[in-house]
Parts: structure tokens; C-alpha cells; sequence
């Protein structure tokens, strides 16, 4: 059953479990509203946990790498803290998930919830909307389009990219995982990788004409981004199998499908 709601209000329902994913990811979307992107993480959370304290389920965090911040430890182990500035104009998404932990974790130790708290690092694959703003599929649509490349600063800043699925099967394991397992935990592609190197090759496997563009880099964007997924490895012996170019190649073919191209 499909339900439209806005989490940052109550939700009456009997679930097993719950899966918290709610909140705009891309930073052109969480910029475009910051009071909400914040009502989101924080009220929804609120709510979410309310909802699954009255009906005693399981409920899943869907954390993010913003909390690492511009991380002065690289990679990022779940141990590190994080280097957060609370009044950038990235702080709505950022402290938001950081506040939403927070909640999940005294919940957990206050009212003994069953929580599960993940910290996704970047994700991409097929189904992106055209205009999420994150790099791949700005970078998929630009060269399949033949537009410019916009890449921002010189495009040496790090990303390391895991694909849809992977990403889906560590979450679904971690949920069946023992309760007393409860997070943070890291997920995401290790393969470290420069955005202009990213850049060029989806204008190589598109075979597209397209220019790259520099343009200023966004403040307080991080300058390197890398999961250390050691403790997925180990807690779930999960690790991402599908390799860049793989994962690229069938996004790249989602798209020229929605073109038509």
C-alpha cells in the first residue's frame, strides 16, 4: 500500500518495520528548502521513532558520509567524528542527519528501540530524476544531451561511488542482522575517485562531444569522500560488487532510454 505523507507530521500506521529514508539527498534539492530539509531529518525522525517505540518494530536510519564533513581522517572509519560547519549552507542536511543519529541513538539507549543507524555514501544507478544534481547523472544527461560538462573547482575532490544495488543488498542485511548490532555502519564503494577522472569516463563510454566547463567550487564542499567499510565487511561480510564502468554503462542506458535516445 502507497501512502503520500509528510513525515515531519505524524504517521498512524501498523508496520513490521520501518525504513527511514526520507529526505531530499541532492544538494541543489536540501539547499533549495534548508528549514524543511532540517524539519525533515529532525521532526521526521521524531516521528518515525514515535511511530516505532508505540509499535515496538525495528526501524532503519538512513545516515549519510555529510556527517564525516570535510573529513580530516581519510578514509572515513565510523569511529571519526567529523569536521561539520553548523551555519553552512550545507548544515540543513548535514547537522539534520547528524541531529536524526542523535534521536536514533537515544531512543536505543532510553526506550531499548530496535535501530539500525547507516552512513550511505554516495549512491547512483538507474531511476535517478534527470535533475537530482549529483554528479553522475548531471554528468550522464550533459554528455548524452551534448551540453557542457560542469564540473566545480578544478575537479581534483574526491567521491567514491557504490551502485544501487549493493547498496540495497547491505541495508536489507543489516536489518536482518542481530539487534544488538545496531550501527553506525558505513556503506559505500571504497574505489576512490577524482571528479574530472569521473567526468571523463562517461564521456568516453556515452561517445559524447560534450566540453568540460570549470566552474567555482560550492562552499564547504568536501574535498575528499571514501568509506571505511571494515566493520561492514566484518559484521556482514558485505562488500560492493559492482565495479564502476558496470555500474555507469547501465545507468548510462537508463538514461538514453528516458531520451529516447
Amino acid at each position: 500500500e502507497i501512502i503520500r505523507h509528510d513525515v515531519t507530521f505524524p504517521l498512524y500506521v501498523e508496520v513490521d518495520e520501518i525504513y527511514n529514508l526520507a529526505c531530499p539527498a541532492s544538494p541543489v534539492h536540501y539547499q533549495h528548502d534548508p528549514v524543511q530539509t532540517t524539519k525533515t531529518s529532525v521532526h521526521g525522525a521524531i516521528n518515525m521513532l514515535g511511530l516505532a517505540k508505540r509499535l515496538n518494530a525495528k526501524i532503519f536510519q538512513a545516515s549519510t558520509s555529510e556527517v564525516y564533513g570535510d573529513p580530516e581522517v581519510h578514509p572515513q572509519p565510523e569511529s571519526y567524528w567529523g569536521k561539520v560547519n553548523s551555519i553552512g549552507i550545507r548544515s540543513c542536511y548535514d547537522e539534520g542527519k547528524r541531529c536524526a543519529e542523535t534521536l536514533f541513538f537515544d531512543y536505543y539507549r532510553q526506550h531499548n528501540l530496535k535501530i539500525k543507524v547507516a552512513r550511505i555514501f554516495n549512491t547512483y544507478g538507474p531511476r535517478m530524476h534527470p535533475n537530482d544534481g549529483r554528479v553522475i547523472s548531471n554528468f550522464i544527461v550533459q554528455a548524452l544531451m551534448g551540453n557542457d560538462i560542469t564540473v566545480y573547482g578544478d575537479g581534483s575532490q574526491t567521491r567514491s561511488f557504490c551502485y544501487v544495488d549493493d547498496l540495497i543488498e547491505g541495508i536489507i542485511t543489516f536489518m536482518d542482522s542481530e539487534d544488538s548490532f545496531v550501527g553506525p555502519l558505513n556503506f559505500g564503494n571504497p574505489q576512490e575517485l577524482s571528479i574530472i577522472k569521473i567526468a571523463h569516463e562517461i564521456i568516453k563510454l556515452t561517445s559524447s562531444k560534450s566540453k568540460i566547463v570549470h566552474k567555482e567550487l560550492p562552499e564547504d564542499d568536501p574535498t575528499q569522500r571514501q568509506p571505511d567499510i571494515s566493520l561492514a565487511k566484518k559484521k556482514l561480510n558485505w562488500t560492493p560488487d559492482v565495479e564502476l564502468k558496470q555500474g555507469l554503462t547501465k545507468t548510462i542506458g537508463y538514461f538514453e532510454n528516458l531520451f529516447d535516445i
